[in-house]
Order: C-alpha cells, then structure tokens, then sequence
C-alpha cells in the first residue's frame, strides 16, 4: 500500500505541474497494420500531443509497419515479449511501469492477458486502468478446454477488480469481457472506433487503379480486406466465388491483406483452395497495403465480409465510407451499420450459393452514391474526431 500512495503522489504532483498526460498501450502484437493498431494510429495522430503522450509497450521485438510514424509522432515503441509467455510478460511490464514512469495511464489491448496487466498496473500505482475488448470472443471460449476456460474467468475476475474504465467497440464486444450483466457497471461504456473519412474523399483514377492489378475498366470486382487468420474466413470467399463464378465467368476477387503468422501458410492453403475450386486465375492477392481507401474506391464494386467473429468490423464503415456494397455475415455487429442501403446481411451458416446469389443481385443493382454514403459516415458516431474527445476525457479523468 505504501508503494502505491507514494506513486499516487508523484503522479498527482506531477499533473498539477502541468506535465503532459502519460498514456502506456499494452498490445499483444507490434504496430503492424490491422485494424486496432491502425485505429491506434488515427487516435495518436489525432490526440492533443501537448496535452497527451501516448506510448507503446508492444507484444514483440521486431520493428513493425507504423513504428518510424508513431515515433515521428512523439511517440516511445518500448520493444516487448508476447503474453504467450507469461511470466517474462508481467516483469517486462512491470520493469517498464517502474522505470519509464510515472504513469497516468495504462490502456490495455489483448484481450487474453488485460486483467494480468491491470492488476500489475494497479499494483504499481497507477491511477487509470483501461481495459478495452475489441472482439467478440465468446464463440472461441465456449468451445476452449477447461484449462482455457478456468484462465479465462481468472481474467475476467481481473478485469472487473482492476479496471477504473472498460471500453467496447460493440455490445457484443463489451459482453465478451464484462458479462451479460455489464450496463449495469458505470464503469463499462462504448466507444466507436471511429475511421478518417478524408482518403475516401479524394479523387481516384480509376482506370489507372485497374490497370495496375491487371483488372479490366468493365469488370466487377469484389473486394475483402481483412489479414490472413482464421477470423475472417477466406476460405469461405473461395467458396463464394466458386458458386457466383458459376453464374458469371467475369467476376473478380480481389483480397488485401497480410499474413499475420509470417509463415504464409494460411495463405496458401487460401490460393490451394482457389486452385481446386479452379477459379483461382479469379482472384488476386495484394498483400498488404497502405492504400486500402484508394483499393475500395477505384477498384471495388462490391465488398464481402463473411467473418466468424468480429468485435465491430471497421473494415466495413471503411468499405460503406468507399460506396461499396456489403455483403456481410450476420455476425458482425449491428453498430458497424452506417449507410443500410448498401448493407446485404446473410446468415453465416447459409451455403455458398445464397452469398453468391446476394452479389450477383447487387452487380446488377443501383447502389448508394458514393457522394451520399459517404455523407452517412462523416454524420455518424464513426468519426475519429468524437473518439479522441471521448478519450482525451478519459485519460484526463
């Protein structure tokens, strides 16, 4: 106890004194690109800098896509170990908390692992202890050992005995981490992710667009942006395409993202899959890319999310944002709902067919301008300008 108050004072002391507050993200990966990190990035990039300095204790040693930004940004990238492994994880933390402080607030992220950060965070004193559920998991746990799931109560004992504030980006999200029960808690609440509308606005050439992915200006194109793990189902895609192909030989799919276990196995077996569905000359794979506005809205027509969790789904206000019309599974939350006449929503158990049947309805259709939805957007609670006010005000509580 002594410890803690004497940190408490450093703290409170320091705040009257005008320095900036001290913000510490615990992340289970690195800054890669992925939509949590990216979201990250528009929150620092947005933040009162002078009031607010937010720090990265990240889930690995290796550099990582937006490390040279947020460190241009003013930003410490503190190299880490992965909460895989436990026990070096909490004296890393813990090192950190000690002797790069003091802290006015640790924000923690991986949802495995957030109840161990902040009772470490509480223990050595600092102030305001965020846990923030990105994902709807419950699917994953119910299914998980009893070793798992013995783990996972632990955890979310920790967070409930530990955290000052939790943050969802979902209803499902914040039941996933806080229970069934958690309106009931004050200290549970929402907040949007919120995307920047301004790359969607910019005028693209879309010929040119086409012709670097090798695409024909009259093709229809069908896009999925989404990194290469279980969660996002691409081998459900696969399946799609196969069963539209059928239907209409000039569709074409076209998939960003990377692979997030380094080895490309996940991948592969997507392009196999394409391979033996013989549809696979259909499909077209970037990688991962930092032009993903300009993807959407000069070579997409529509944009397909068959996803088996989601703890929003920003990709899709990104894709509603471009114009684009949205087939989507019935999972993803209803939050991520912006402009509805683009929304297509289909049971995630339903066969291929039906989504193929869904896209081939919107290639023939007339969508939403693209000047309208993303009108929608810019009015909506998906706006990065409301979420940083919303944080600025939780981190200077």
């Amino acid at each position: 106890m002594t410890l803690r108050r004497t940190r408490g004072d450093v703290v409170a002391a320091d705040r009257a004194a005008g320095r900036p507050v001290r913000v510490l993200h615990v992340l289970g990966r690195g800054l890669n690109r992925g939509g949590v990190e990216t979201w990250l990035m528009r929150v620092l990039r947005g933040i009162d800098r002078e009031r607010f300095r937010m720090h990265f204790l990240a889930g690995t040693d290796q550099p990582c896509a937006y490390d040279e930004e947020a460190r241009g940004l003013g930003a410490e990238i503190i190299p880490g170990v992965s909460y895989r492994r436990p026990r070096a994880f909490v004296r890393k933390l813990r090192a950190v908390l000690r002797e790069r402080g003091p802290w006015d607030v640790v924000h923690a992220h991986p949802a495995h692992v957030t109840g161990l950060i902040l009772r470490v965070a509480h223990e050595e004193g600092v102030p305001v202890r965020i846990a923030h559920s990105h994902n709807d998991r419950r699917a994953d746990y119910d299914a998980a050992g009893l070793i798992r799931r013995m783990w996972i109560g632990y955890g979310r004992r920790q967070v409930a005995a530990h955290a000052t504030v939790g943050l969802a980006c979902s209803a499902a999200a914040a039941t996933s981490l806080f229970g069934e029960r958690w309106r009931d808690d004050p200290r549970w609440r929402l907040l949007q992710y919120g995307m920047d509308p301004a790359p969607f606005a910019q005028p693209v050439d879309r010929d040119a667009v086409r012709a670097e992915l090798g695409i024909a200006p009259d093709e229809f194109v069908v896009g999925h942006v989404g990194n290469f793990r279980p969660q996002k189902n691409h081998a459900f895609v696969v399946d799609i395409a196969a069963a539209a192909l059928a239907r209409r030989p000039d569709l074409r799919f076209l998939l960003v993202g990377r692979d997030v276990d380094g080895t490309g196995e996940l991948r592969r077996s997507v392009r196999e899959r394409a391979e033996r569905a013989g549809v696979a000359e259909r499909f077209i794979f970037t990688g991962e890319r930092t032009d993903v506005p300009r993807l959407m809205t000069g070579a997409m027509d529509a944009f397909v999310l068959p996803s088996l969790w989601e703890g929003l789904g920003i990709v899709l206000i990104e894709a509603q944002a471009a114009g684009l019309a949205c087939v989507v599974s019935d999972v993803v939350p209803a939050e991520a709902d912006v402009v509805p006449g683009l929304l297509h929503r289909v049971e995630l158990a339903r066969p291929p067919a039906e989504w193929a049947q869904v896209l081939l309805g919107i290639a023939a259709g007339e969508p939403v301008s693209r000047v309208d939805a993303l009108a929608a957007v810019r009015e909506s609670p998906a706006s990065i300008e409301r979420c940083v006010a919303e944080l600025e005000a939780i981190y200077g509580s």
